[in-house]
């Protein structure tokens, strides 16, 4: 197991008014390193309240522990891109897990549970916040990548396929400690904030590094759509949850996305313009989303037929 941590960036010069050019300089070269290597880095002083995310993990842990009679009230309806409401990973999954997944505040989508009562406002709270961060966030990749001022924001200016997650990772048992199978997020920046027990970890050069959990920092990782549009100049990171004994694990997941109808491609920048062929071809969003779906309710039975961004990769 490697030893090394992950870079933690520290985002207030982005937030302060007078502006710290040295800090936005040391931030934004951070991110551009951990973004080009493996594409997972944390952040602090992000302007969310600590007490607002122990509060929402501590009413999360209240509601999962609910008989299932309880949390089965909130089950998805139809016609949302994704199941909105509480789910269970099924028995068959390798994923050991269940969720409250929720989209943008105001959505038609949402199934939310009537108890705990507070539960709804604060991860509306939360939401609110994490779509702050998230714009910020996808401004200095943007700067990052050298593209035009606000290319990603014209590019990716729906938010009504956002959505955030609240997890419970059950016990691991003496056989079996996967929380979720090693994968890569497909949408475009993911933030995730979990509880004391960890379990969170990322894969750089080979090697699995835990992702300690620090209070108030949130952890970051690329994922594939902005891995396509780079044309891998920036990489999706691979991860996975490793399930503790005896103790459940609560955490928050926000997938800050890109629209379904939106079709995404390796961006001439990082291709015709610099002389590279593509290493992807184009594909509409939903299309890739709904593959995805498919590996959590009908798992492959051989883990090699599960689909990942290669399924567009351009052989070469």
């Amino acid at each position: 197991m490697a030893s090394s941590s992950i870079p933690t960036v520290d985002l207030s010069p982005f937030l302060n008014e007078e502006g710290d050019e040295h800090g936005r300089r040391k931030a934004i070269e951070t991110i551009a390193k951990a973004c080009s290597e493996y594409g997972f880095f944390q952040i602090m002083n992000h302007g969310m309240p600590t007490d607002m995310m122990n509060t929402a993990l501590q009413l999360s842990k209240t509601f999962f522990q609910y008989p299932p009679e309880e949390k089965l009230k909130s089950s998805p309806g139809s016609g949302a891109p994704l199941p909105a409401g509480y789910s269970k990973q099924p028995d068959h999954s390798p994923d050991k897990n269940e969720y409250l997944l929720v989209f943008p505040p105001g959505s038609s989508f949402n199934v939310y549970p009537e108890n705990p009562p507070e539960l709804r406002s604060v991860i509306e709270e939360v939401f609110s916040h994490l779509v702050r961060i998230g714009s910020l966030l996808e401004s200095i990749i943007n700067d990052c990548l050298g593209l035009p001022p606000n290319f990603l924001k014209e590019y990716n200016h729906d938010r009504s396929w956002d959505f955030i997650a609240a997890l419970r990772y059950f016990p691991a048992t003496e056989r079996e400690t996967n929380g979720i199978t090693e994968h890569e997020d497909g949408n475009c920046i993911t933030f995730v904030f979990q509880d004391e027990v960890g379990g969170l970890e990322v894969r750089k050069d080979g090697e699995w590094i835990p992702v300690v959990p620090a209070e108030g920092k949130i952890v970051v990782n690329i994922a594939d759509v902005i891995q396509v549009l780079s044309n891998k100049k920036f990489k999706s990171a691979t991860h996975r949850v490793v399930r503790s004994k005896g103790r459940s694990r609560y955490s928050f997941a926000f997938f800050y996305n890109l629209h379904g109808d939106k079709w995404v491609k390796p961006l001439p920048q990082f291709t015709t313009e610099i002389g590279e062929s593509p290493k992807y071809r184009g594909f509409l969003y939903k299309e890739y989303q709904q593959l995805r779906m498919r590996n959590k309710t009908h798992p492959p039975s051989r883990p090699e037929d599960v689909i990942h961004i290669t399924h567009y990769a351009i052989e070469t």
